[in-house]
């Protein structure tokens, strides 16, 4: 039986997994409200409860270490200007902790006692972030204590165990960032890592001990790897070394074992280091530590430990699992599904795995991809393919559930999800190559991924369509304006028509972090114009599909607009759907229907000749 994609899109989710300080109860987010809200679950398992009740998508929440209590997250119409709550374990009370809508507050942590947060906001000045301590036990009227004006981007991390310090990370760019040890008392903040330009350090956990941090660093290497560092001598010794990225960690309440995962090809494998021996035999090979069996081979998107130092609660998805809270224990080496996201009634059989494929691009660089066929489907040169890019452009295309690609699959198109140059999970010195000058190296990739369809017979060279989201708009864009005979149709979702203005007008919080990406108004404008679609629309030949929020803080909705407008007095053809009360992206259910139904009709008219109107 063939779905309606909104079917698919009613596909459930559950993520953002929290312990309480007892371990009896997991607190999570999901969409079964159409927007994400949080609830909570019995860690042994059963009917969940639902804790907030607002028109309006939770980002995050996190129980308190030592109350029954949870601090969450929630914007307005997608504008990311995200205030601070406080909610009951019963969701009985809700308290509003934060007061400045115009700013954007951003969680750190909890002290170890649970009577304060940490978080940054932006509400001093627009274009920095300072870091702020809140006392939830202090008399009414009594707000929030700046400790620290910060120079840009600031993100606590970690409170030490005597809560006298703080970790937090200022950022040079999106991948490039310094950790900072705060003094809570005094305000003052030194310097903790010296890895000079082009290196990242991901998560901060204190030890036991309150003496040193585990963290996660590419310093010195192309690939990122699990190091310790000495707070007070800034001494580091690596642990882990592998020729792929570390991209996640948490250490147990107890300070004994330390769990990690390791992004290989996409797919992440996830261990667990014993810390209870000391010294030198800590450095031993990462072969030595414990791989956790039971899981479905996807991408994990979070860990966290239970209080029994035993369990981790792991969200997870797969192409053929939906997002959803696992429980796996560490000492069986077994795994249970905690929440059980509905599949909407799509039998998971229905459901595909794509094939890790690899192409070779103008520079005989290899470019990994995942390829999503229909079953049964032959390599004869017929089959309709999308090209889906995905934003970033620090990111990376994950074998996770997509129930868009899944919906077009069944309808009997190809998918080929490639992560072209400028990816990341494939070392930093990928990641680099297309920066600034090199930005249309990675548009080139995509001509080179139609070249591989169609040698391949994997696709009908006449309906190969190019779709995507924030940067991946813009890769659609560039592309259909650089290679414009290569495609039948294009979906640009969010996406950059002209850097200029997109400079101009994204969050001035982004703005200087992105210019070093794409290049800066000052230095590179001539470059900024040359790769700025909006300046060559008259080389589009294929329909357009355009979507876009009018909240956007990111990629502001005028560069929907201005691409609109220039195909329209062109006579191209272009249709456009506008989300007024969305942002960077489409999040409400019925937007979602309403965006990803006008995208499937949108394809079936040019790539197959069906009219679904």
């Amino acid at each position: 039986m063939k779905y309606g994609i909104e079917r698919y899109l009613n596909v459930r989710s559950a993520y953002g997994a929290s312990f309480s300080p007892d371990g009896s109860t997991v607190a999570f987010l999901t969409n079964i409200t159409g927007v994400p809200q949080v609830w909570s679950v019995s860690a042994r398992g059963g009917w969940p409860h639902q804790l907030t009740f607002f028109g309006e998508r939770v980002s995050f929440a996190r129980y308190s270490p030592t109350a029954d209590e949870l601090v969450f997250g929630m914007d307005a119409g997608g504008n990311e200007r995200q205030q601070l709550y406080l909610v009951s374990r019963d969701g009985a009370d809700v308290r509003e902790l934060t007061h400045s809508p115009d700013a954007i507050h951003t969680f750190g942590c909890w002290s170890q006692d649970g009577r304060q947060i940490c978080y940054c906001s932006n509400s001093r000045e627009p274009s920095v972030f300072d870091i702020y301590l809140l006392d939830l036990k202090a008399p009414p009227g009594e707000g929030p204590r700046l400790v620290y004006e910060g120079s840009g981007g600031v993100q606590p991390i970690s409170w030490s165990p005597d809560g006298g310090r703080i970790i937090f990370a200022l950022a040079r760019s999106s991948g490039d960032n310094e950790l900072y040890v705060l003094d809570v008392a005094s305000g003052q903040a030194e310097v903790l890592t010296t890895g000079g330009i082009d290196s990242s350090f991901r998560f901060a956990a204190w030890d036991a001990a309150g003496k040193g941090i585990f963290t996660l660093s590419n310093q010195g290497r192309d690939f990122r790897g699990l190091v310790r560092i000495d707070v007070d001598s800034g001494q580091t010794q690596n642990l882990v070394s592998e020729d792929w990225d570390l991209e996640l960690l948490s250490l147990s309440p107890d300070g004994g074992r330390l769990a990690y995962t390791v992004n290989v090809d996409g797919y992440s494998d996830l261990r667990v280091r014993d810390l209870s021996v000391v010294g030198s035999s800590v450095l031993r090979s990462a072969e030595g530590d414990l791989l956790v069996g039971g899981l479905p081979r996807g991408t994990i998107t979070s860990v966290s430990w239970a209080p029994d130092n035993r369990s981790l609660a792991v969200d997870l998805m797969a192409p053929t699992y939906n997002h959803d809270v696992w429980i796996a224990d560490t000492t069986a080496g077994s795994a249970r599904r905690l929440t059980r996201s509905s599949l909407a009634g799509i039998p998971r059989e229905g459901l595909v795995e794509p094939e890790l494929v690899r192409f070779e691009s103008f520079d005989s660089l290899e470019i990994p991809a995942f390829f999503y066929q229909p079953p049964g489907s032959r390599k004869d040169g017929s089959l309709p393919v999308v090209v889906d890019v995905h934003g970033g452009p620090e990111s990376q295309e994950r074998p996770d559930f997509n129930p868009v690609i899944q919906y077009l699959v069944s309808c009997g198109y190809g998918v080929l999800a490639p992560n072209v140059r400028g990816s990341t999970g494939y070392g930093k010195q990928y990641t680099h190559l297309d920066d600034v000058e090199k930005r249309m190296d990675a548009v080139r990739d995509l001509k080179y991924a139609v070249k591989w369809l169609t040698e391949t017979g994997s696709a009908d060279p006449q309906r190969i369509a190019v779709m995507g989201g924030s940067y991946g708009g813009f890769m659609v864009l560039a592309a259909m304006t650089t290679h414009p005979h290569l495609w039948a149709a294009g979906v640009d979702i969010v996406g950059i028509a002209n850097f200029k203005t997109f400079l101009e007008n994204t969050g001035p919080w982004r703005r200087k972090l992105r210019a070093v990406e794409y290049g800066s108004l000052e230095r590179d404008a001539d470059l900024l114009r040359d790769i700025s679609p909006i300046h060559r629309v008259d080389q589009v030949a294929a329909p357009l599909l355009v979507i876009h929020g009018s909240n956007d803080p990111r990629v502001p909705v005028g560069e929907a607009e201005q691409i609109v407008a220039e195909l329209r007095e062109r006579g191209m053809p272009v249709q456009y759907l506008r989300f007024e009360d969305e942002g960077h992206g489409v999040v409400k259910l019925a937007n979602r229907i309403t965006a990803y139904s006008g995208i499937v009709n949108f394809l079936e008219r040019h790539l197959k000749g069906v009219d679904l109107t």
